[in-house]
């Protein structure tokens, strides 16, 4: 099966939705999984006889696993998130443009600022007190039953924080029972508001805004149990360009100014004040891996928080914002094929002055995961779907602390972000747990559900989906649904 044809089904409409369907499994589950994967991604590219220009502009739509705990069973739901955007959709046969498609996402600071921007929250899902909560980079966002996956309406916070980008990555933290996020607002000046949100809360509280004199495009950033840690590639906009004709869509305002560095700015989460700022060398990021406080031999600080030395972050970097094009459909094939791979490379940011150092650890990954409980601590491994090549791609495990690596692929399957749930007796930083992971099929034309273990990738499982799931972007795995 030649990649074209892989990349054509990952790439194609689904329109099918099934509703709390049993999955033929073949092999086994361990007996303590019983909570739900619930998956976000563009499924809808064309409506009518339109078609989206890039993969970030599908329509959304939502899948959920299931697991019983004491049954070899896998319940599956998916359903198209009934979003404003989608039911325009449907009744015009026009879909509107967002991040990249023609008339743009947010096209204008115009229509920003003064009409609704899009509502389809195809990106990541969290939870929300008991909400489940579809997000997408505008601050947007749809209430969607846990189990059905029918959509609720929207969903609004219990407070006044405004924005006009989301970063769709909150980051949950366990331990201090709370999730952290980010919105940037442009204006005179331009800033972003970091917030954290109380585990059971609806109502964000504002942790600090930063003046943003050039905002940059921010998919996710770090945190360490003391401090937000943003990433401020130098892929940059003047919000004024928004105005001026001649931009066809929201990622047209964005330059690569590479002179500019990468810097990363270091926020105390308690009392907001900025205690560090440290310029390295250009990298383009979507996605961070984990991040921690550390002494500078680079041991793990085991003294209270706010003793470290310096903070190490790990995050999937590019050499520049190629990847960002490489993703218009017309182009993704390509690019999958020849474009730059993402690099899993670790900064050390000293809190005391001193250049940033950074490793490489793997090349050729994307979407990284990380156990729960590892968020915010030292920790091991790290878990990615890797570069694509003529036939599929794989999933990548990097240990951290040795460097070493494993890979699980098959011919013919394109793995998509992988999920790793740790066994609930396993102690930090253990491997002993399950990688739950979607794969499209290309041999079969469908989709896979996989079901990998911990410590060595072997496959424990698979069930198969009566139809073939396109590319899609985020998930997480809810012990309680």
């Amino acid at each position: 099966m030649s990649m074209e044809a892989g990349f054509e089904l990952g790439f194609s409409t689904l329109d099918s939705e099934v509703a709390d369907r049993s999955l033929p499994v073949e092999g086994s589950l361990p007996d303590w999984l019983d909570g739900a994967l619930v998956r976000n991604g563009p499924a809808v590219f064309e409506v009518g006889g339109d078609r989206v220009a890039h993969w970030f502009d599908g329509l959304a739509m939502l899948h959920r696993f299931s697991f019983e705990g004491t049954s070899d069973e896998v319940r599956y739901t998916n359903r198209a998130l009934r979003s404003d955007t989608y039911r325009r959709a449907m009744a015009t046969g026009e879909i509107s443009g967002q991040f990249a498609t023609g008339g743009g996402y947010l096209q204008r600071v115009r229509q920003l600022l003064f009409d609704d921007p899009t509502d389809n929250c195809n990106v990541h899902v969290a939870r929300v007190g008991d909400a489940l909560v579809a997000m997408t980079e505008v601050p947007r966002f749809r209430s969607v039953d846990p189990e059905t996956l029918e959509t609720v309406g929207e969903f609004a916070f219990a407070d006044a924080l405004t924005g006009h980008i989301n970063c769709a990555h909150v980051v949950p933290d366990p331990y201090r029972e709370e999730t952290v996020g980010l919105l940037t607002t442009f204006g005179r000046p331009s800033e972003y508001t970091l917030y954290r949100l109380p585990d059971g809360s609806r109502s964000r509280e504002r942790i600090a805004t930063l003046p943003a004199r050039d905002p940059v495009y921010v998919h996710s950033f770090a945190l360490t149990e003391q401090y937000v840690v943003l990433t401020e590639h130098p892929f940059v906009t003047n919000p004024a360009s928004f105005l001026l004709p001649g931009s066809e869509s929201f990622v047209d305002n964005y330059d690569w100014e590479p002179e500019r560095g990468t810097r990363f700015r270091v926020v105390d989460r308690d009392t907001g004040e900025v205690v560090a700022t440290r310029v390295t060398d250009p990298w383009f990021v979507f996605h961070h891996v984990n991040a921690f406080e550390a002494e500078a031999e680079g041991r793990a600080a085991d003294g209270p928080a706010g003793d470290a030395d310096e903070l190490v972050v790990d995050l999937v970097a590019y050499p520049d914002a190629d990847v960002v094009d490489g993703l218009y459909l017309s182009a993704a094939e390509d690019w999958f094929e020849s474009g730059q791979d993402g690099q899993l490379r670790r900064f050390r940011i000293p809190l005391d002055g001193g250049p940033v150092r950074s490793e490489r650890f793997y090349d050729g990954l994307e979407l990284p995961r990380v156990a729960r409980g590892d968020r915010t601590k030292p920790y091991r491994y790290a878990y990615a779907q890797g570069a694509a090549e003529r036939d599929g791609n794989h999933v990548a495990k990097v240990d951290v602390e040795t460097g070493d690596s494993r890979r699980w692929e098959q011919s013919g399957l394109f793995v998509e972000e992988p999920v790793f749930v740790r066994a609930p007796d396993a102690e930090r930083p253990s491997d002993e747990g399950v990688v739950l992971v979607t794969a499209l099929n290309t041999t079969d034309e469908r989709t896979d559900l996989l079901v990998l273990d911990g410590e060595t990738l072997d496959e424990r499982a698979r069930a198969p989906l009566p139809h073939a799931v396109p590319f899609g972007f985020h998930g997480r795995y809810f012990p309680e649904w």
